[in-house]
């Protein structure tokens, strides 16, 4: 394996599944099988085709997966809408990993923990998620609440409903924005369902989702009781070179790539008000 994550290796993906309308899991793969690099839960990669373009993205597959890496999607600019295009046999380029990873093996064990998502903010907790599944003995109870603008929009619901939902200790809550014909589950906004479920207050918090769902859901943990100190979240949207030299990601005196991109969310409160 190639140690230096400014050098760009090659990538063949072996599997393309369609999660939403707007959201593919792209399955990658070193050309002579197994992964490209080693990771940890939280951490990105940056994915290009010379030519057409390159991007960071949370890899969203959990680093016990011994076979290979994922990356969950959107489509929603030139580079991601070529990727949507693209067929099982198609070679990337792929380099990482970057960035800090969620305290897996530090604060978080031993922890009840619970993760909160919105659309496609499960990415990055995803491999958080499987992580802490594959070594079940290491954390305590497991909440997990996601929330969607529809049920259509839910990302990786195959898994969660296969896996999760019948996972020791782990109770997945899930919710979509409005109602909808064939939806027997929860309807309202993640906020407001995380205040309705009460969680106790012992448990360690990893968010993740749009910027406007962080902060209502943040401001509803800190209404039941959570202090910031319990509470984590990911800025990788802000990254661009992963290597703190374009200065996209810098936020006051912090560059997401080098010093995040998981945050714990008493960090947020020494940064400028820009996200």
């Amino acid at each position: 394996m190639n140690n230096d994550v400014l050098i760009p290796q090659i990538g063949i993906v072996t599997d393309i599944r369609t999660d939403t309308p707007d959201v593919k899991t792209f399955r990658v793969n070193a050309p002579k099988g197994g992964k490209c690099f080693e990771h940890m839960p939280g951490q990105c990669a940056m994915l290009s085709m010379p030519g057409v373009g390159e991007a960071m993205f949370s890899i969203t597959s959990s680093p016990t997966n011994r076979e290979f890496m994922e990356f969950s999607i959107k489509r929603c600019g030139g580079f991601t809408e070529w990727l949507h295009q693209i067929e099982v046999g198609q070679a990337v380029t792929i380099r990482g990993p970057y960035g800090h990873a969620f305290p897996v093996d530090t604060a978080l064990k031993g922890r009840d923990l619970l993760f909160i998502a919105g659309g496609i903010g499960l990415a990055p907790l995803r491999s958080v998620i499987d992580y802490c599944l594959a070594r079940r003995s290491d954390y305590g109870k497991i909440d997990i609440v996601y929330g969607s603008r529809s049920a259509d929009d839910l990302v990786d619901i195959d898994e969660i409903r296969n896996v999760w939902m019948n996972a020791e200790n782990v109770d997945v809550h899930l919710t979509i924005d409005r109602p909808q014909e064939g939806w027997e589950g929860h309807v309202g906004f993640v906020p407001a369902y995380v205040k309705e479920l009460n969680f106790d207050t012992d448990k360690t918090a990893l968010l993740c989702g749009p910027p406007i769902m962080i902060k209502f859901t943040l401001a509803s943990l800190q209404e039941m009781g959570y202090d910031k100190t319990q509470v984590y979240t990911t800025m990788e949207l802000r990254m661009k070179c992963g290597v703190g030299k374009c200065g996209r990601c810098n936020i006051g005196s912090k560059y997401v790539c080098k010093d995040g991109p998981v945050f714990r969310c008493d960090q947020l409160d020494e940064l400028p008000n820009e996200y």
